[in-house]
């Protein structure tokens, strides 16, 4: 039977290997940079002590690393569950090639590489675009957490008038403002594709989240959602559509009365809302160079 203690250093291998290739541009054409760490090498010559239960759980936790290793990179790679369960057969088929004796290190290194790249671009073809003549290290695109206090005073929030329950949109890992508001007495719930333990906090993709319909009496979301929306909408081959959708689900979640207040503003899509549904407000705040918007469901 596989102790526990063995599984561990099985998953200590997966995240020392992540963090061995850690930013490293998986798009050039020179993929060499990219190597298996020493413990991945060690790992490998025990896989076959691995049962079928242990290889899928390691599959999972190796998919979810990576997810969350190209999204630290990038926060604007996004990841539907067809592009997740691709993933896991990269995975599934290293360790396969991994019992295979007559396959060298170099060789499983290599097409496993090869896999993840040809994995990236046909989930998120912007980044070849964006990383193919960049350096071996890519920068990381910012993403910010900011404090609860300037959450609300960008997204125009009052705390003592919010109709309940609130959901915040892209809480981030944290989910600082979810905790802020909950510790006000304010039934409050944040989704993101982190991983979380706190009931309040839901690890999900907001454009595969159901919403429901006059659910919310609140919806927030700031930097989040409408910043990835309005990414999409400019980017030649964005997934705007499903933003649309998504944004229009949201609309629709709210109680009469609710309000979805967010920043940036979205004055491409905005001009299609029906009045007789919906109120529309904008303000601009000083520290800023966007627009908040507070849309409220009549």
């Amino acid at each position: 039977m596989l102790t526990k203690k063995t599984m561990n250093r099985f998953i200590q291998s997966i995240d020392k290997q992540i963090a061995f290739n850690q930013g490293k541009n998986i798009f050039l054409d020179n993929l060499d940079i990219f190597q298996f760490a020493n413990e991945t090498v060690k790992a490998v010559s025990n896989i076959d002590n691995l049962n079928t239960d242990s290889k899928l759980y390691l599959i999972e936790y190796a998919t979810d690393k990576a997810i969350e290793e190209f999204c630290r990179v990038n926060q604007y790679y996004t990841f539907d569950q067809n592009a997740k369960n691709d993933l896991k057969q990269i995975y599934a088929d290293l360790f396969e090639n991994c019992h295979i004796k007559t396959n060298s290190i170099e060789n499983i290194s290599k097409e496993h590489y090869e896999k993840l790249k040809s994995w990236l671009k046909e989930h998120n073809a912007f980044g070849e675009r964006l990383y193919k003549n960049d350096n071996e290290k890519v920068s990381p695109v910012a993403c910010f957490e900011y404090s609860p206090q300037l959450q609300v005073k960008i997204l125009q929030i009052d705390t003592k008038q919010m109709m309940q329950p609130v959901l915040d949109i892209g809480c981030g890992s944290k989910g600082s403002l979810v905790n802020y508001l909950k510790d006000q007495g304010i039934e409050v719930y944040g989704i993101d594709r982190a991983k979380f333990q706190s009931p309040n906090l839901i690890s999900a993709d907001w454009l595969e989240y159901n919403y429901g319909k006059e659910k919310w009496g609140t919806i927030v979301s700031n930097l989040g959602f409408s910043n990835h929306f309005n990414h999409h909408h400019l980017r030649e081959n964005g997934n705007y559509i499903a933003y649309g959708k998504t944004y229009m689900n949201i609309l629709h979640s709210l109680k009469a009365g609710g309000c979805f207040h967010y920043a940036p503003d979205l004055p491409f899509i905005e001009k299609y809302i029906d009045c007789k549904q919906f109120e529309l407000k904008k303000y601009g705040i000083n520290e800023c160079d966007f627009k908040t918007t507070i849309i409220k469901k009549v």
